[in-house]
């Protein structure tokens, strides 16, 4: 029969045969198909490892990609939808911004400031014994006007004088203030000299 033919062209077949390759011919069908097996799967593993296993290593990678990229545009769309809502408060922080600056005064109006912290402090019952200017200390936005201010009142009227600086128009934040007795008298004593530091803003339009 053909199964114990090729069985049998197995048997008698001699190893060292397949190193005359010149005579393929003469080596039996059996040996020939099994030649021919191990040869397709040679060419079919080499493929697979060659050609297959970097496209699946660049699909992988792909799929990846596409996993960042859609949350990319998942985060995108989701600030597109905010959109108008992040314009709406952009305007009304822009708006605030102006009206903090109109807050702040020009050099010009320096001398209008220091005419309204002398009525405030004539109008409470105040007696000025200096008004100073200091040397400006300029920041990133703005520009900081220093102003020593020697004053003698009560210590309700320079309570009253306090407040009143506090609620101008203008930025005026008061500092490092110290209160002692008139003439170096007791402290319960009913004139009182206090030593204050005021500090005006203006906007720094030279800032680069």
């Amino acid at each position: 029969m053909a199964m114990q033919d090729l069985l049998s062209s197995l048997k008698e077949f001699d190893i060292n045969d397949l190193n005359d390759v010149n005579n393929v011919g003469s080596w039996p069908t059996a040996v020939k198909a099994i030649i021919w097996v191990l040869a397709f799967a040679a060419v079919v593993g080499s493929g697979y490892y060659f050609l297959i296993m970097p496209l699946q290593d660049d699909l992988a990678r792909a799929q990846a990609e596409e996993v960042t990229l859609r949350e990319d545009f998942e985060s995108k769309f989701a600030e597109s939808a905010h959109l108008e809502s992040y314009r709406k408060q952009q305007g009304e922080m822009e708006q605030s911004f102006q009206t903090i600056l109109l807050q702040l005064p020009s050099d010009t109006e320096i001398p209008g400031l220091i005419e309204d912290i002398t009525l405030v402090g004539l109008k409470n019952g105040l007696d000025f014994t200096s008004i100073d200017l200091r040397p400006e200390v300029q920041y990133e936005f703005y520009i900081e006007k220093p102003i020593k201010i020697v004053v003698s009142g009560s210590y309700h009227e320079l309570g009253a004088f306090v407040s009143d600086v506090a609620d101008l128009s203008r930025i005026v934040t008061l500092h490092d203030f110290t209160i002692l007795p008139e003439g170096g008298g007791d402290v319960a004593g009913s004139m009182l000299k206090m030593n204050i530091l005021a500090k005006t803003y203006r906007y720094n339009d030279q800032r680069r």
